[in-house]
């Protein structure tokens, strides 16, 4: 069988458990495309599995052991972000044909996990969240794109974002955050923004306007009562500044964080957004670039929690 470079997570742990490798080349079935990939990203999600730091114990635990495996992936190719070119597909497939440009991304639900793009090839089947990858971005930009943005958009739906509403995007320079400025923008509200000092410049020329530092602002200070709070780092992250800003709630408004349950991928999701990358009304956020081969540095720069945006591997 033919072979190709993967990387693999042999144990739940730190970044050193990712090896660099060569595994069997996947073979597409009847309905399924062959990628030839280009560009992954390193998520945050990616090094929560990784090191599957989530409570062992009680129901989330055991779902989560369940859906990964237990004492280490049961799927040891990690990666959930497609970019890359079809190089083959199967004898039902319609949506796309050889040589197309595509990306996406590999997950539909909480349980309906799919890993495998730490690799030079991953199989799919065609009915997956992926979609052709418009001229006016490169691979590198196009994997910046499907983690944050998905993200964010089924959070803003959930919230019931609306025209015209004041909204607060906590954590606004990360890959959710980033995605989540733009989309609100889009959505017609007033964007406020929420970084430390070195990423103000760059959420503003985002849509945001106006930004607060959480390294030296007081939120009380902004006179502005907020219909939507988005809450892009997590509550695992939990500080005084942020518990400052759920003040700022008004009555009747929501405060809603990316842990309020598992984000559901929908085609139609990343197809809006890719109108919306096609008419440069949204911009792909990258902090850095790796190697395939550099993926334990990758991983070791994602978990100390400061990228701007997305880190980027280079696969082809």
């Amino acid at each position: 069988m033919e072979k190709m470079k993967a990387v693999q997570c042999v144990a739940y742990g730190p970044p050193e458990v990712l090896q660099y490798t060569e595994v069997q080349k996947p073979v597409p079935g009847k309905r399924d495309i062959l990628i030839r990939m280009q560009a992954t990203a390193v998520t945050a999600s990616d090094c929560i599995v990784r090191g599957f730091k989530i409570p062992r114990r009680g129901p989330r635990g055991i779902l989560m052991g369940l859906v990964l495996g237990f004492k280490k992936p049961r799927n040891p190719v990690l990666g959930m972000i497609i970019s890359g070119k079809v190089e083959s597909t199967g004898a039902k497939v319609t949506r796309f044909k050889s040589d197309d440009a595509v990306y996406g991304w590999t997950l539909k639900g909480a349980v309906s996990i799919r890993f495998g793009t730490y690799a030079e090839y991953i199989c799919l089947p065609e009915n997956s969240v992926i979609v052709q990858k418009p001229g006016n971005i490169n691979f590198e930009e196009a994997a910046a794109i499907p983690y944050g943005a998905l993200i964010a958009l089924h959070f803003l739906k959930k919230a019931k974002i609306e025209k015209g509403q004041n909204v607060m995007i906590y954590g606004a320079s990360g890959a959710i955050g980033t995605a989540a400025v733009q989309l609100a923008k889009y959505f017609g509200s007033k964007v406020t923004g929420v970084c430390s000092t070195g990423n103000i410049a760059m959420v503003k020329s985002l849509g945001a306007g106006h930004v607060l530092d959480y390294t030296r602002d007081d939120p009380g200070r902004t006179g502005e009562q907020f219909d939507l709070i988005l809450d892009a780092v997590g509550r695992r992250k939990d500080s005084e500044f942020k518990q400052q800003c759920v003040k700022l709630l008004a009555n009747d408004g929501m405060n809603i964080s990316v842990d309020d349950g598992s984000p559901q991928a929908d085609i139609r999701d990343l197809e809006l957004i890719n109108q919306l990358v096609t008419k440069n009304r949204f911009t792909a956020m990258i902090d850095t670039r790796f190697r395939l081969q550099q993926m334990v540095e990758a991983h070791r720069y994602v978990d100390q929690g400061h990228k701007k945006g997305n880190v980027i591997i280079t696969i082809s």
